[in-house]
């Protein structure tokens, strides 16, 4: 009897992430069997991930699984996991907009969907937001096109562009792009701390404060944050708070039941500052400045939902990320994110219907993906059957 089950897979990156690509079909139909597979292909827990396909950082422990859809209004089914590093989870409460810029490229070169030159539109069902993402993604000789002349911050090098846009991505996880109904709320943190938020959901949901509010400059990197236990223990409390507000979960359970949902992120008005590389973002380029957290660290660049959220909530006026937006982006519909790494730049429409009712029409934003590698990755027969 053999020792290990072979399982094809493709390492593609998305965006400023990576993630472990898998067909649906190539996976156990028991979720159990199924997540036991995915913690073995990644090597997780483990913070090396050393017996596995995980790099050992958040952004690179991600598993996109994917399938043809049988929804009229889809081409591909997609189910996104955020893969703990340091425990036995796999996290589906919400999606990654990075992982999702090259879900068309791989449903493309799979023959998922046939390829139409010069760009093919690839409409995404996202399972774990229940959304639709169109993914437009340039095409040549049947194939996706890589190489290109747009540089994203954050990723070496420049690459093909591909635009995705998430169709009325309000409400994704919650039901209601304002899940308390409120654009601000007041919330208390065990050491007595009173801070105003703004919860809001689009594509994720997410829990937005100031910086200035916790005693922060804004401009922090990951490595001051990181390195400060106290800092990301406050920090997590009040993702936790939001998660119970929401419905997500209990606050004494949000960190292990929901580590990656909602995301947590903290503004400030566009100023200039440096980034990871040494290089000087001028208040100019961006309309505010923002920082987000990535499986209880800070994030080394920025979570393309998250950037939609983030880019929202700016839009809807009286929240405390529009208190923060600089005067340019308040009347166009385009709001330029301050990052760790550099910028990120979103397109916004947000709609009232007859009832009067908040709809955010578009969010549109452009990433580069690439694939690195595919083959076949070697699981533990003992995984698939514990007992044999």
């Amino acid at each position: 009897m053999r020792e290990y089950e072979k399982i094809r897979c493709a390492i593609i990156r998305g965006g400023t992430s990576k993630g472990v690509f898998l067909l649906e079909n190539d996976l156990p139909r028991d979720p159990e069997t199924r997540d036991r597979v995915i913690l073995a292909i990644f090597g997780s827990p483990d913070p090396r991930q050393i017996n596995g396909l995980g790099g050992a950082d958040s952004l690179t422990s991600k598993v996109a699984i994917i399938g043809r859809s049988s929804r009229p209004d889809a081409d591909v089914d997609y189910t996104f996991g955020q893969v703990s590093i340091t425990a036995p989870l796999v996290d589906y409460k919400g999606n990654c907009g990075n992982i999702s810029s090259a879900v068309g490229p791989f449903a493309i070169d799979e023959g998922l969907v046939k390829a139409v030159e010069p760009v093919t539109t690839v409409r995404i069902f996202n399972t774990n937001t229940g959304k639709i993402i169109a993914a437009e993604v340039p095409v040549k000789d049947g194939r996706a096109v890589t190489e290109g002349d747009l540089a994203i911050d954050g990723v070496p090098g420049t690459g093909a562009r591909i635009t995705l846009n998430f169709l009325d991505s309000g409400g994704a996880i919650t039901g209601k792009l304002l899940p308390t109904g409120n654009l601000k709320d007041e919330i208390t943190l065990s050491d007595g701390t009173r801070l105003t938020v703004s919860l809001v959901d689009a594509a994720n949901p997410a829990v937005f404060f100031k910086a200035a509010d916790l005693g922060l400059t804004g401009v922090e990197l990951p490595d001051a944050v990181n390195s400060n236990p106290q800092l990301l223990a406050r920090i997590e409390e009040i993702r936790s708070i939001a998660a119970e507000m929401m419905g997500l979960a209990h606050r004494l359970e949000a960190t292990a039941k929901s580590p990656a949902v909602p995301k947590i992120v903290f503004v400030s008005p566009p100023c200039a500052y440096k980034t990871s590389d040494g290089r000087v973002i001028e208040a100019g380029q961006i309309d505010l400045v923002a920082r987000t957290m990535s499986m209880q660290k800070m994030h080394k660049a920025f979570a393309v939902t998250g950037g939609i959220c983030t880019s929202t909530a700016a839009k809807l006026e009286g929240t405390v990320v529009s208190e923060v937006l600089g005067p340019s982006a308040r009347q166009g519909n385009v709001v330029r994110l301050g990052h760790p790494s550099g910028t990120l730049e979103f397109e916004i429409e947000i709609t009232r219907d007859a009832g009067g009712n908040l709809r955010l029409e578009k969010a549109a934003v452009a990433r580069t993906a690439r694939r690195i590698m595919d083959g076949f990755v070697y699981v533990p027969r003992r995984i698939f059957w514990p007992e044999v």
